[in-house]
């Protein structure tokens, strides 16, 4: 029997599991996907050789160790520097990255022409680059500058928050794991004025009370979490884990029964 999980810290709020289970035994697949709390990122791929996995979702705050660990890197995962999901393939662990094109599904329809993204990590780059790729003028924004050469290598200009409000923005999306915190990913003074000219308030986090989308809504924004994300790099990354599934099940009647069980 196939088996697969996600890694991640924290990890019990993930609804994964949830969905992959779904769709697996929507299908009557004899396969099973769990949830593991990794406690240090240098036992990744250890722990996964150890669970004897077929594959694995990478979560906060692991993908781009990730990356760096994997046997080969493959599409556009190479460039991002990231990983999201492994594939275990003839003695190999191989990574790709779903992240970038499941939220691109999500905002593609959405007639953005600029995005500000908070944040430097894995799933930022992941998404900087797709709207970048997809010809949206894309500015990134962190409260530490270690990671600005990365995003200023690829040609995405990365802004010091002092700059932030030369610029107006259709999209602020949060990359940050500030709302499982419950705080803001950038100081009211700043985030408030910057929801006033803006279209949409995106956040990668999903479930439960958001302090961030809260917030853009009492600017009359329209807000979007990451469960759709979360389902769309779901069905990517399982069409990558069982090759079979999309002669078996459309995306869109994927999409429906994953949203059924996140209701």
């Amino acid at each position: 029997m196939k088996q697969f999980c996600v890694f991640g810290n924290p990890i019990a709020h993930s609804l994964s599991p949830l969905i992959h289970n779904a769709i697996l035994q929507s299908l009557n697949l004899p396969y099973l996907y769990g949830r593991f709390h990794l406690q240090e990122a240098k036992h990744l791929k250890a722990t996964f050789l150890q669970l004897k996995l077929s594959g694995a979702n990478i979560t906060l705050p692991f993908k781009e160790q990730a990356f760096r660990q994997a046997d080969e890197v493959r599409g556009i995962a190479q460039e991002i520097g990231a990983v999201n999901t492994f594939v275990y393939e003839d003695g190999k662990i191989i990574g790709y990255n779903t992240d970038a094109l499941g939220f691109w599904t999500t905002i593609k329809d959405k007639n953005i022409q600029t995005a500000l993204l908070i944040g430097a990590g894995g799933s930022a780059k992941a998404i900087a680059l797709i709207l970048k790729q997809n010809n949206i003028n894309v500015f990134v924004t962190n409260r530490s500058t270690d990671k600005a050469h990365i995003f200023e290598e690829k040609n995405i200009p990365f802004v010091s928050q002092d700059k932030l409000l030369n610029t107006r923005y259709d999209l602020i999306i949060n990359a940050t794991s500030a709302t499982l915190h419950n705080i803001l990913p950038l100081r009211e003074s700043l985030l408030y004025p910057l929801f006033e000219s803006a279209k949409i308030a995106y956040d990668l986090m999903y479930g439960g009370q958001n302090i961030f989308l809260d917030s853009a809504k009492r600017h009359n924004l329209h807000t979007q979490d990451g469960q759709d994300m979360l389902i769309w790099q779901a069905i990517f990354a399982l069409q990558l884990f069982c090759p079979e599934l999309s002669q078996k099940l459309c995306d869109k009647e994927a999409y429906r029964i994953m949203s059924l069980v996140c209701k």
